[in-house]
């Protein structure tokens, strides 16, 4: 009995792959019919395109040269940008190369000097350390400068500090130049 049931099961098996296997061939002719329903033009159209196959293939073609072409086209646009920016960008550098090779031939006759000049006070009551720095680089025998660090401190008279005080209305700001850049 066992034997025959066997031999039923396996006659019955193969009844639903063979099912499964028409309605997937029956999905696939009726949706290459649909696709070919989609593709095929209009009667009116059929007599404009004068080609079939070949036409197609022909059109494929004459669009992507046309797509090809134009990102080329593209490209090389941007690639005249990009030479027009790098061409300005060696400009400048060279007006800048040619600022920093004047500026590094006068500096032979230059130098920093150190010292203590105290900087005279302005109408407007700031200091005034432009004259400062040319005294001070004058006594080191240059004809002129400019200061490049300054001091500020607060000077009292001697009477202020022996009374224990730090600070009090007889002290004020004094600005020195302490180093000045001479030519």
């Amino acid at each position: 009995m066992d034997i025959k049931r066997s031999l039923t099961i396996s006659r019955k098996k193969p009844a639903a792959p063979q099912a499964l296997a028409c309605a997937l061939a029956a999905a696939v002719i009726l949706m290459s019919a649909l696709a070919a329903a989609q593709d095929t033009p209009a009667p009116e159209q059929k007599s404009n395109d004068g080609g079939g196959f070949i036409a197609a293939v022909s059109r494929w073609f004459k669009d992507q040269s046309a797509n090809v072409n134009s990102s080329f086209e593209s490209a090389r646009k941007k690639v005249e940008g990009m030479s027009r920016d790098a061409g300005d960008a060696a400009k400048t550098t060279v007006e800048g190369a040619k600022d920093a090779a004047g500026a590094v031939a006068r500096i032979p006759v230059a130098r920093a000097v150190s010292g203590h000049e105290k900087c005279q006070l302005a109408p407007n009551g700031a200091p005034d350390c432009v004259a400062a720095a040319s005294t001070m680089c004058k006594a080191k025998g240059f004809d002129s400068g400019k200061s490049l660090d300054m001091t500020t401190a607060e000077v009292c008279p001697p009477k202020v500090y022996m009374s224990g005080r730090s600070t009090g209305p007889e002290c004020s700001m004094e600005t020195f130049v302490s180093r000045a850049f001479c030519q």
